[in-house]
């Protein structure tokens, strides 16, 4: 008796990995089984069942997937992804509110891959994270300093007027959208401090008028930092930090999700 498919895929890590090494072309057993790093016998039976399931074909020694099995492992590929994703720290994403995400992008949170969970040590988790603010330091090398910063956040650090300057000095442009919590909070007890970086022409602000469900998100040509409320609407001080160019292409288009809802702040 076959198989259900579905079985077939997924009860199986060897079956998966092979489909998956034959999506791009055909290859020999050989190939299969030292990539796999497994042995000729343990890998016999696997293909057995993926040809009996028309999945694979094979001439000779050769082994490529038949048209249903390309079909089957397009579509496959994208949700694998997801779930990688999405393992890198199950309980962490499974305890978020993530509605704040439009549907477009929570459908692409594959391009979150490569991310990390990071849990600040205690003494820290009121620091400014340094993967994403320690891009501005002017100690660096120019060519290692970022020159671009995208931000959705429901609060300011208390320094922050202090970091903003010193971006501005070091030709950083900062693109910040704000609840208007935060633009009241900068009126009535740190205005003075605002008054000049508000009106450089590398501050661009941005309050946006509607319920912002996360505490904040960041981005530079660096990496994308997410701080998430948990299901009850708590924050933990974990955050996801995530390097790879997808991210950064997935956090840009989650800033001007925001942004064309949002209205400039061109004076305090």
């Amino acid at each position: 008796m076959k198989k259900a498919l579905i079985e077939v895929l997924f009860a199986s890590d060897k079956r998966r990995k092979v489909l998956l090494l034959l999506r791009k072309e055909p290859k020999e057993m050989e190939t299969l089984f030292t990539s796999l790093e497994i042995t000729r016998r343990e890998l016999v039976p696997q293909m057995k069942i993926l040809k009996a399931h028309h999945l694979v074909s094979h001439y000779k020694d050769t082994y490529e997937l038949t048209t249903i099995g390309k079909l089957i492992v397009d579509e496959m590929v994208p949700l694998l992804d997801k779930v990688e994703v999405l393992d890198t720290d199950i309980d962490y994403w499974g305890t978020r509110k993530l509605d704040f995400i439009p549907p477009h992008l929570f459908k692409r949170i594959l391009e979150l891959k490569d991310c990390q969970i990071v849990n600040p040590y205690t003494q820290s988790i009121y620091a400014q994270p340094p993967e994403l603010y320690g891009a501005y330091d002017l100690s660096q090398v120019a060519s290692k300093r970022g020159k671009i910063f995208f931000a959705v956040t429901t609060f300011f650090y208390p320094n922050f007027a202090e970091v903003f300057a010193e971006m501005i000095h070091g030709q950083v442009k900062i693109n910040i959208i704000v609840t208007p919590d935060v633009v009241a909070r900068i009126q009535n007890q740190d205005r003075a401090d605002y008054v000049e970086i508000v009106k450089n022409e590398l501050f661009n602000l941005f309050v946006y008028p509607k319920k912002i469900d996360f505490v904040s998100f960041g981005f530079n040509e660096y990496c994308l930092l997410m701080r998430l409320l948990d299901n009850k609407g708590k924050y933990d001080y974990k955050y996801m930090l995530s390097s790879n160019q997808g991210a950064l292409e997935w956090g840009k288009e989650l800033f001007e999700y925001y942004l064309k809802d949002s209205v400039p702040v061109t004076e305090i």
